[in-house]
This record gives structure tokens, C-alpha cells and sequence, in this order.
């Protein structure tokens, strides 16, 4: 898990990451997650707990906070594999929608 202010921080040394705005389906909650060049993931958080935020204006303004202007929204539907859908939502592009704020 990053902190919020490890955030930041991050942005300012590296330039090679993706963020991600995770929403799950039934859910009216957005969690945002880092992965870096080597693939490591993690979730956002703020004192040690992960953050969940009500709207993706919320989301917008945390991460411009950070000096983040894009990002990808990733849905994650629940009966994906019912209906013959693959459940991987990071590989390809195409299961991710870019945002750009």
C-alpha cells in the first residue's frame, strides 16, 4: 500500500508507472492503484487503510494533487467469467478505458 503523500513524492522521482481507478460493478466506489516499471502494485491508501473515494471528480482532484493528469478506468464486473468474458484487466488496452484530466 503507498500513502497519499507517498504519492507525490513518487510521481516527482519516477515517470514510468500507470495509475489505475478501480470500480467494481454493484459498487459505487472508486480505489485507485499504482503499478511501477517492474510490475509492483499498489493500492493508495491513507493510514495504512486503502482509500475509497465516492465519485471520480474525488478521484480527478486527489491525483491532480499529485501531478497526475491521466490515468486508466478499470471495471471490474462480476459475472465477467459467466458470460465467456476473460477477467484479466490488465492486458490488453482494450479492457481499460484511458482518462485524461
Amino acid at each position: 500500500m503507498m500513502e497519499l503523500q507517498e504519492l507525490k513524492s513518487f510521481v516527482e522521482q519516477h515517470d514510468n508507472f500507470e495509475i489505475r481507478v478501480i470500480s467494481h460493478a454493484g459498487n459505487r466506489f472508486y480505489q485507485v492503484e499504482l503499478e511501477d516499471v517492474e510490475g509492483q502494485r499498489s493500492v493508495i491508501g491513507r493510514r495504512g487503510k486503502p482509500v475509497l473515494f465516492r465519485s471520480l471528480d474525488d478521484v480527478y482532484l486527489e491525483l491532480k494533487r499529485a501531478d497526475i493528469h491521466r490515468a486508466y478506468l478499470v471495471h471490474h464486473v462480476a459475472n465477467d467469467e459467466v458470460v465467456g468474458r476473460e477477467a484479466h484487466y490488465h492486458q490488453p488496452l482494450a479492457s481499460r478505458t484511458p482518462l485524461v484530466f
